[in-house]
């Protein structure tokens, strides 16, 4: 069965038949250059350079919110050119954001709201795995989907809260978040209108959900909201020690189901949650202990949108890439 995340792919990126294209002539574009020089480029290199020098270079991080003590330090990050990204530590507040915060598709961290919605509902304490649950049809016939990840559930089956829970955190199960968000409130429709309702009451002004999973590309956040629910979720020591388990598995079931996070017990990473899709490209919302400021804290960081429009897997390689820069820079 599928245990990780897949692409989402149109139609259109399927490769066909064809016969081999003539070269065509590439035509070339004079644009002044720093110092009154011109450059002569062809049309792929004259994109690039202006797409460069009209943005300024690199997008600079905003520091606006960073305590002063702090701006230097945040300012030396290796902050991610791509996309974009915010960061949080306890005992400081915000280490500043990088990159337009303009909301964008999150894929599958969007299943940290659905994990804080179903534990705000129906609360675990410490090993306590919480109430069986029966596996529904719909979620059985899931299983066997070769378009998304899941995992092997079989209709019928009685599986606790919480394995469900580590089953959609761990290797981001689809039919799982949507199963356990029938559970929750009768429909998707319905815990999707919860979700809703809890980003705005965190203050997710840029933030809409339109399903459980974020399998679907209208499901759209910024950097910046997806740190705010990190503040709640990934504080909460029963939500973050789920996204800390290197694996998992469906009950009389052998197969192992790895975690899509390979950060996780590196460089203090304690948990988190990736998403990764053609329209999101690579996303990664991560908790990791840095020695800042001389002490130990927790870390939180989201990286959104990272090599959006390839694979799902260059766009995850390229979040997880960029999210250990910074979490290893970080102390």
């Amino acid at each position: 069965m599928p245990n990780r995340e897949l692409e989402e792919q149109s139609a259109s990126e399927t490769p066909e038949a064809a016969e081999p294209a003539k070269p065509r002539r590439r035509g070339r574009r004079r644009i002044a250059a720093a110092g009154g020089g011109v450059l002569v480029l062809g049309g792929a290199a004259t994109i690039a350079v202006l797409a460069v020098n009209g943005s300024g270079g690199p997008p600079k991080p905003d520091l606006a919110r960073v305590p002063p003590d702090f701006r230097t330090f945040a300012s030396a990050l290796p902050w991610p050119t791509d996309g974009e990204t915010a960061l949080w530590a306890d005992g400081v507040g915000d280490l500043g954001t990088c990159g337009k915060q303009t909301a964008v598709p999150i894929a599958s961290v969007a299943k940290v709201m659905t994990a804080y919605v179903v534990l705000r509902d129906h609360p675990l304490t410490g090993t306590d795995p919480g109430p069986d649950i029966t596996v529904d049809d719909q979620a059985g016939f899931e299983a066997f989907s070769r378009d998304e990840s899941s995992a092997p559930v079989r209709s019928g089956q009685r599986i606790s809260e919480r394995t469900l829970l580590e089953l959609m955190m761990v290797p981001s199960a689809n039919n799982v978040a949507r199963l356990l968000a029938r559970w929750d409130a009768g429909s998707e429709p319905a815990f999707v209108a919860e979700m809703n309702a809890a980003a705005a009451g965190l203050g997710m002004t840029d933030t809409v959900y339109t399903d459980a999973a974020g399998f679907d590309a209208a499901t759209r956040s910024t950097a910046a909201d997806q740190l705010k629910l990190a503040e709640s979720a990934l504080t909460d020591s029963t939500l973050l020690n789920l996204t800390a388990q290197h694996e998992t598995r469906v009950p009389d079931d052998p197969t192992l189901l790895p975690n899509t996070d390979s950060l996780l017990g590196t460089d203090g990473v304690v948990g988190g949650k990736t998403g990764s899709s053609t329209p999101a490209g690579g996303a990664l919302m991560w908790a990791a202990h840095r020695t800042i400021g001389g002490r130990d804290r927790l870390v939180l960081g989201v990286v959104l949108h990272q090599n959006a429009g390839t694979t799902s897997e260059q766009g995850l390689a390229r979040a997880l890439t960029v999210s250990r820069r910074l979490i290893a820079a970080l102390g």
